[in-house]
């Protein structure tokens, strides 16, 4: 890695990157179809791609299953992409990234099933309210 942080401060710069990344989604869907987004955001997802590899010093971790499920999740996050950008170029920005951004309730349900881990009462109310959030904002 090329630097260490605090995963705080990781979050943050993820935040801000996503909404940018949702922000201008939006304003790209007004110029090209959501494919060509799609596709020109895997061209800028290749340079990151390259410059991760480079600061790897080209040395891969190499697991069957860590190849299999790393693979997946490019595939899953890929096709939810293009869905998001279809979505963006018809309907409502506020709407649309307010109720993707929902996505961490479907990775905390699976989580809690399959891999027992804990939902505290806090994380249950921040649910409820995620949901009562989306139910207001669609």
């Amino acid at each position: 890695m090329l630097f260490k942080a605090d995963w705080f401060i990781f979050s943050l710069i993820a935040l801000f990157l996503w909404g940018l990344w949702g922000f201008l989604s939006k304003i790209a869907t007004y110029y090209v179809g959501p494919t060509s987004v799609f596709l020109y955001g895997s061209v800028g997802a290749l340079l990151v791609s390259i410059f991760s590899v480079i600061s790897l010093g080209f040395r891969f971790e190499v697991h069957p299953i860590g190849i299999i499920l790393g693979t997946l999740t490019g595939v899953l996050g890929a096709a939810g992409v293009i869905f998001f950008f279809f979505a963006m170029k018809e309907g409502n920005t506020t709407v649309i990234v307010t109720m993707t951004a929902l996505y961490p309730l479907v990775t905390l349900l699976l989580s809690y099933l399959i891999l027992r881990e804990p939902i505290t009462l806090k994380q249950t109310v921040g649910i409820l309210f995620a949901i009562i959030a989306m139910v207001l904002l669609s």
